[in-house]
């Protein structure tokens, strides 16, 4: 028994194995998991949150082999750190670390490995209300901590994340600065939408295929079905255009993409319209021939991903961040 214990306790690690603080909330008794990134022997400092929201799937925060840890954020956080302590907040029901081997493609978490399906309380929750006032209440929670500066909030979101950040910005009063990455203003099914038209041809036609399933969403806008695809509250709720909250905001707001992202007409749609708008307080990068998650199409049409600029795209993040403080 002592060997089998001890053997367990080696392989299963924790969040502290890898310099990361796991903090415990409740939201509406729901057990809520966050992961806190701090400078080392910075962590009891006060300082600014950056709290940073994740993209769809139900994925562990935190991720490891045998090897070491994976990338928890998609950059290199260490920049950050002098001026934010990092928060990123779980999935709901998914375990906050797990070692790879134990997930399943794309580094999801499977309840029902057969069937291919996550944990019932992700799939009733995994919806863009759910989210926002999630996150607002654990924030307001964490605001109550004397190692966090109430001053100062950064909210940046990532694809999905993009689109909780900005409704809770819109919300909370206490979002000082928003990075918005990747989101599309005129909402997912737009996204669903402008792949689908690339499939098109003479006798194939997915771009109706996804305007029959946007229909049939809407005919059951709160249809909860376990399924390994998203439900109908899903797709709906992150379908709702965020264009109105993200115009409407006096902050000061970062919108980047790469121009080869399906997002990438809607963004400079959006950007054109704020310009029109004269939103002075809204700053706009994109990237020439990135796609969703930064990485360089090839003359082939490819994804090459072998180059990886998210560390440039932080970086330019940083830059924002100093010229807002002027």
């Amino acid at each position: 028994m002592f060997l089998v214990s001890k053997t367990f306790a080696y392989s299963q690690k924790i969040p502290e194995d890898f310099g990361y603080r796991h903090l415990k909330f409740k939201y509406q008794n729901d057990p809520v998991d966050i992961i806190v990134i701090s400078k080392p022997g910075e962590e009891k400092i006060a300082k600014p949150l950056f709290l940073f929201c994740q993209g769809s799937l139900p994925q562990p925060v935190v991720k490891y082999d045998e090897k070491g840890l994976y990338g928890t954020l998609p950059f290199d956080e260490t920049p950050f750190l002098d001026d934010y302590h990092i928060v990123i907040i779980g999935k709901p029901f998914i375990p906050i670390i797990s070692n790879v081997n134990k997930l399943g493609e794309n580094y999801v978490y499977l309840k029902d490995a057969e069937k291919k399906l996550p944990p019932k309380g992700y799939i009733e929750r995994n919806y863009l209300d759910y989210y926002v006032f999630r996150n607002n209440s654990i924030l307001k929670q964490l605001f109550k901590e004397r190692w966090v500066r109430t001053s100062k909030l950064l909210v940046a979101g990532h694809s999905e994340g993009s689109t909780i950040a900005v409704k809770m910005a819109s919300i909370n009063k206490k979002v000082t600065h928003l990075i918005y990455s990747a989101g599309n203003p005129y909402g997912r099914i737009m996204n669903i939408l402008s792949q689908s038209r690339s499939f098109d041809n003479d006798t194939l036609n997915e771009g109706n295929n996804t305007i029959e399933y946007w229909k049939k969403v809407v005919e059951n806008p709160n249809e909860i079905n376990p399924s390994n695809g998203d439900s109908n509250k899903t797709t709906y709720s992150f379908s709702l255009p965020q264009k109105d909250n993200l115009m409407g905001l006096k902050i000061p707001v970062l919108v980047t993409y790469g121009t080869k992202d399906w997002s990438a007409s809607f963004n400079d749609l959006f950007q054109i319209e704020a310009i029109r708008e004269r939103k002075q307080n809204l700053s706009f990068k994109s990237y020439l021939n990135l796609e969703h998650n930064y990485f360089p199409i090839t003359k082939n049409g490819t994804v090459n991903q072998d180059l990886y600029n998210w560390d440039k795209i932080a970086s330019d993040w940083l830059d924002w961040l100093e010229e807002t403080k002027k």
